[in-house]
Parts: C-alpha cells; structure tokens; sequence
C-alpha cells in the first residue's frame, strides 16, 4: 500500500521541487495535496484526511508549521508530520517537537533521505537531519538552553496583549480585566487567544511564567 503524503509550503517553487523529489518514488508515494500555509492545510484535512504523512514548512503567511503541527496532532493523531525546513535553531526545533512533529529535515536533503525518512516515520520512527538529531540531543540532555535562546525572538506582542498579560499575572479573570481595560470579556478572550499563539502556550499559567522569563511583564 503506498503512503498518503501531503506538503504544507507557502513558496510555489520549493513546493515543486519537493513535489519533483517525491516523484522519483511515485511507486511507493501516493501524494494527495499542497497546501500554502497551514489555514489551507487544515482546511484541506477537513475535506480529505486520509493522509499518512505531513511536509510541513515552518514560516508560512496566515498560520505558521509549528501552530499548524499542534492543530493536527490534536485532531488528527494518525497522522505524522515531517518539518521540512531552512531553520535549524535549536528554539524552532524545540517548539516543532513540544507541538507534536515526529521528524524534522532541511530541505536541501537529497530525494533519498526524503522517501527514507517518510517510510521511516511511516513505521514508527523518528528522522531527522543529522544536525538536527545533534541539537535535539542536546535540548534532551539541557532543556534550559531551549528556555534561554527564547529573548532573541522578538513575539510582536501589542501593547493591549502586554496589558492584558499584565492583569492575567495578577490572577484575574476575564470579567475583572474586562472592567479593569474597560473591554468585553470577548474581547480580553480574544487577545488572550493571540497571546497563546505568540507565545506558544496553551494556558495562563504558561504564558505568564514565558512572559516573565522574557521580561515582557
């Protein structure tokens, strides 16, 4: 039976080129779609998810490949996801594996280690770029350097969501922030919704603890 596989690339030329690679093995692939961010992947998945294995670029317009990833795990554990991409900070990988990516790959592998790879995560495995597996060893062995290479990025948080993080700090909830910034409660809900996003949490607790390491609050 071949392999249901599917891309999420933003950029048209790359997105043919992998496709070309994945060509070479069009006996064992059964390539289903290209999607161009991970909005129109998730849409995608909506209509047809009887996919095996993911492509997933990282930095794409609408919803990026780590936010993309968590999504997908969560609804759609049977399905692996690869991280095809030029990034290898050892951050970028960290956030790739906490959101659910079983494998991570530099796009300037050869077709071989591709179609290696996919058949590899297909039975259970975990491939990655040999310097990939490097750093993620070293995340493994000293998880604070995945904490401490966080200031450098900058998470464009606006001034409303600092306030807001601000008034989450204090232990309040969304009615007292709410009157306190004098905003809906729907209002405080979607900006924490950002906040998570941005920062890639999944709760107040978290968020609060990134914020205060990165001295945003």
């Amino acid at each position: 039976m071949k392999i249901r596989v599917a891309l999420a690339e933003d950029k048209y030329h790359l997105a043919q080129s992998i496709q070309d690679k994945l060509g070479f093995f069009s006996d064992e692939i059964d390539f289903r779609f290209h999607a161009e961010n991970g909005a129109d992947l998730l849409e995608q998945l909506e209509e047809n998810h009887a996919i095996d294995v993911i492509l997933m670029d990282i930095e794409m317009p609408k919803m990026n490949g780590i936010e993309a990833t968590a999504k997908v795990a969560k609804q759609y554990p049977h399905i692996k996801i690869i991280m095809l991409t030029v990034f290898d900070d050892e951050q970028r990988i960290f956030n790739a594996i906490q959101s659910g990516a079983m494998g991570y790959l530099l796009k300037d592998e050869p077709p071989e280690k591709i179609m290696e790879s996919i058949r590899m995560i297909s039975e259970g495995g975990a491939p990655m770029s040999p310097g990939i597996a490097a750093k993620a060893l070293r995340l493994l062995r000293e998880p604070q350097r995945a904490e401490n290479t966080e200031s450098d990025e900058d998470f464009q948080l606006t001034k409303r969501e600092i306030e807001v993080l601000e008034q989450l700090s204090k232990g309040l909830d969304y009615q007292k922030i709410a009157d306190n910034l004098y905003i809906s409660p729907a209002t405080v809900r979607k900006h924490i919704e950002n906040i998570y996003r941005k920062l890639q949490v999944n709760n107040k607790m978290r968020a609060v603890n990134k914020a205060t390491k990165l001295g945003l609050i």
